[in-house]
């Protein structure tokens, strides 16, 4: 457990904050900003923040600017090779191409990483930035998580890292070394624990006061989007796949995938769970969980009636089920993820702040 008491050092951390081309400016920015907020802004309220404890320095192959992925250039303050030592690495999120990630395209980057947790070093990455670091081999057996949108090309890219991508942030390794955050803002959950690890609970609680960020205490699977693997090539689940997509409201779903495959149930059941990773059932729960969040978000009806629309008759069982899959009773899911009157057109009665 943090505490808000840290050891006092003589010097700052030094927090190496890595820029390659694939890399994302807003991540970036936003770590380097929050990270150096102890001597940037004061707190709101006028509580005195303690010296600051980071010296971070974007650094890269070499010193100068560098386009990052949306051709918006950085400066890069440092080339690695000015750096004997760094007390903290953070890889931002990398923008991945349709191709995936390419191992190899940072080789000295890869080993300077390598060196420096050797030194005793924390790697850290920001949502997709584990790919590089997960080149590093130091995270083989050692639970991280990535953005879920790229878990799967993760998951091909380096199956010897277990992935987490339901999870905010992962610390694993010896000494909680290993540290990843998952999806998109959820840097914002990193820069805070770093915080409370090296300055304490309530400078993790000031700065995040000071920027209004919000750890994820939730997880993520609520904003994950359920999209059923079809990559496998049984042509007979497939088909049974594209007929339930738009019929999973229907009484006794299963059922009616066995009859139109001709199967015997307990092979259907065998080879479905094989190709999809999951049972007929809990397929059908997750295509019926995943429509009643889009009409909690996008429509007023009530909870009763979505559960009735989806194919559930008791209310109380698809409220049970609901908060299993995504973490969230169902009204709390509306409240996070509806469109909030103020953000609405003036001509639908928004426009005011909350």
């Amino acid at each position: 457990m943090l505490r808000d008491t840290v050891a006092t050092r003589s010097e700052p951390l030094h927090v190496s904050l890595i820029a390659i081309p694939e890399a994302v400016v807003s991540t970036l920015s936003g770590i380097f900003d929050v990270m150096n907020a102890f001597a940037m802004m004061p707190s709101p309220d006028n509580a005195a923040l303690p010296a600051p404890p980071f010296r971070v320095e974007i650094v890269g192959l070499r010193p100068g600017l560098l386009e990052l992925a949306s051709r918006v250039p950085v400066m890069v303050q440092r080339s690695v090779d000015e750096l004997e030592a760094t007390d903290i690495i953070i890889v931002p999120s990398i923008l991945l191409g349709p191709e995936g990630w390419q191992k190899g395209l940072h080789p000295e980057l890869v080993g300077w990483c390598r060196a420096m947790h050797r030194r005793g070093a924390l790697l850290c990455s920001a949502c997709s930035g584990i790919f590089l670091l997960a080149e590093t081999g130091l995270f083989d057996g050692e639970q991280a998580t990535v953005h879920f949108g790229y878990a799967a090309a993760f998951a091909s890219t380096f199956p010897q890292v277990p992935i987490r991508p339901e999870r905010v942030l992962v610390v694993s390794g010896k000494s909680d070394e290993l540290i990843t955050s998952g999806a998109s803002m959820t840097w914002h959950d990193l820069v805070l624990y770093l915080i409370a690890r090296h300055a304490g609970a309530t400078s993790a609680q000031t700065v995040a006061r000071s920027f209004a960020l919000q750890w994820h205490q939730d997880g993520l699977a609520p904003y994950i989007v359920f999209q059923g693997r079809k990559d496998h090539g049984d042509h007979a689940i497939q088909s049974a796949q594209d007929w339930v997509a738009t019929h999973f409201s229907v009484a006794r779903p299963v059922e009616e995938m066995i009859r139109r495959t001709g199967l015997t149930e307990r092979t259907f059941k065998r080879r479905f769970t094989s190709a999809t990773g999951l049972s007929p059932i809990a397929y059908v729960q997750r295509l019926r969980i995943e429509d009643a969040k889009r009409r909690l978000e996008r429509t007023e009806a009530s909870v009763d009636e979505i559960s009735w629309s989806v194919g559930y008759e008791e209310p109380a069982f698809f409220r049970r089920l609901f908060k299993r899959i995504t973490g969230l009773p169902p009204g709390v899911y509306r409240r996070r993820f509806k469109i909030p009157d103020y953000a609405l057109p003036l001509s639908r009665g928004g426009g005011a702040g909350p």
